[in-house]
């Protein structure tokens, strides 16, 4: 109750005309004026404002709004609008079903590539290509036997690498022959 009782005090303060100690009347208000007289400011200029850009953009718009709705639309009897003919004399609007066809070919491919890499396992072989790799490491302050004995792995890529090297080059050998072969056909 006491909240009330102050707002409504407040309210009814605000609402009372101010008044001085000296005297009962009014508080003149003040004004911030610099002192000079009104008749002599100048006004301000009058600027010849145009109606701008926007007005007539939207001007333009409401009649080929209009045209562009008006040909659009199918003729009386049922025939085709001026758009639909004139669209039509393109190539590309005529060939849709095998521009469809090959879009969807294309899509269903790649759907069966993106399962297929998916879905595939990883590779877990891998090819030995440095043995020296093998013995990599520090050789300070290493415990007896906690490197093992790893020359018969090395004699293993070894020995692969020396029979990929021979495959090689009897499949040279052979492809040399075939090509002397085809050329003594061709002079005979």
């Amino acid at each position: 109750m006491q909240a009330l009782r102050t707002r409504a005090a407040c309210a009814a303060r605000r609402a009372r005309p101010t008044t001085t100690t000296t005297t009962t009347a009014p508080r003149a208000s003040r004004s911030y004026a610099s002192g000079h007289d009104s008749h002599h400011h100048h006004a301000a200029p009058e600027a010849a404002e145009g109606l701008g850009t926007a007005f007539y953009v939207f001007a333009a718009a409401v009649p080929a709004g209009y045209v562009a709705y008006s040909i659009s639309r199918p003729g009386p009897n049922g025939e085709e609008s001026s758009v639909s003919t004139w669209l039509r004399s393109f190539d590309y609007f005529n060939d849709w079903e095998l521009r469809n066809t090959l879009r969807t070919n294309m899509i269903e491919q790649a759907a069966h590539d993106k399962h297929l890499l998916m879905n595939a396992g990883k590779s877990t072989h891998v090819e030995l290509k440095t043995p020296e790799l093998l013995y990599s490491g520090s050789p300070w302050n290493v415990p007896a036997g906690h490197y093992p004995n790893l020359d018969h792995v090395t004699a293993h890529y070894h020995k692969k690498a020396a029979e990929e090297e021979e495959r090689i080059a009897k499949a040279l050998l052979a492809k040399a022959k075939a090509q002397e072969q085809e050329q003594k056909q061709e002079t005979s």
